[in-house]
């Protein structure tokens, strides 16, 4: 997949099939309209060009309130349309002054300008310019003028996206990741950099890696204990992870914490990607540090068995 980050230094596409969108989270929702980008190139010889933004629009115009949590980081977004075929990503830089430009002035000297499109694929609901007046009908209008193609996002795909969207946002407030994967098509993931901790965990005989999460926007499931996976460079490790505040042993600020399973390295300073497969239980307040013993151990029984599945 070939990435541009300058809109001045964009080649010349041929054939250009062009779609827009913040696509956070690439789930399967997503996925209708990427699949039909790159169905429509193929059919024309053209190239598939998809279009979006850094930062994400709402972080920009919605600054009044609260700031937005996100289902991918910007460079798990880009490695997210990169599976899925598409052959050209444009991230353009988004500002208010880019937002505030009239609507006529965005297609002639952003799409026109810029990708000499063949075809582009918007939604109906689809806004852009000054107070938002461009939409679908207004694009319609500037083909005839400048020569391309315009082509509807059906109104049920893009229902069934922003639903996604929501669900899945909504089932990681929840810490339900069975719902959350499932709209996804892949399990919730993050990456996180291993950082020192108070080593209570290794005190107990299960220790964790604490972990900072490298996007402060990125979205953390529910307190909770999870079965995960977790890549670190070549291995695929099995572990469980923490999301809370340790109530039985200090009752700290919230952490996240993982103890992987079979694996006994130095990992400061390392980054890891955490898959997030199923989540085992509430966090719970113990009478004591036996009894947090005993349901670890059950714990890490109950996600061996989960994570069996995935071999």
């Amino acid at each position: 997949m070939n990435i541009f980050r300058d809109i001045n230094q964009l080649p010349a596409f041929h054939k250009a099939v062009l779609t827009i969108g913040t696509f956070d989270g690439v789930h399967l929702g997503h996925m209708l309209v990427i699949n039909q980008l790159v169905r429509e190139a193929k059919a024309i010889n053209g190239s598939s060009v998809l279009v979006s933004f850094f930062p994400h629009p709402r972080q920009v115009i919605e600054t009044h309130q609260k700031p937005i949590q996100l289902l991918s980081s910007f460079d798990e977004k880009v490695t997210l349309l990169q599976k899925a075929g598409i052959e050209n990503l444009v991230i353009v830089p988004f500002s208010k002054s880019f937002a505030d430009q009239a609507a006529d002035v965005y297609i002639r000297d952003f799409l026109v300008k810029s990708f000499a499109p063949h075809l582009i694929i918007i939604g109906y609901d689809h806004r852009f310019g000054h107070n938002r007046e461009g939409d679908y009908h207004l694009l319609e209008s500037a083909a005839l003028t400048y020569g391309f193609q315009v082509q509807e996002i059906p109104q049920h795909v893009l229902s069934n996206i922003s639903i996604s969207s929501t669900r899945i946002r909504e089932a990681l407030q929840h810490g339900d990741m069975q719902t959350a994967n499932t709209l996804l098509g892949y399990p919730y993931f993050f990456s996180a950099v291993v950082v020192s901790g108070k080593k209570l965990g290794r005190a107990i005989g299960f220790p964790t890696a604490n972990l900072s999460i490298t996007d402060s926007d990125k979205m953390i499931p529910a307190k909770g204990v999870y079965a995960v996976t977790v890549a670190y460079k070549s291995k695929q490790l099995k572990g469980m992870m923490n999301i809370g505040t340790r109530p039985t042993i200090d009752g700290g600020e919230i952490s996240v914490e993982v103890n992987l399973f079979d694996f006994d390295e130095d990992l400061y300073g390392e980054t890891l990607q955490v898959s997030v497969i199923n989540r085992l239980r509430d966090e719970v307040k113990f009478e004591g540090i036996e009894a947090l013993k005993a349901q670890l151990y059950e714990d890490r029984n109950n996600a061996l068995q989960i994570l069996q599945r995935l071999v």
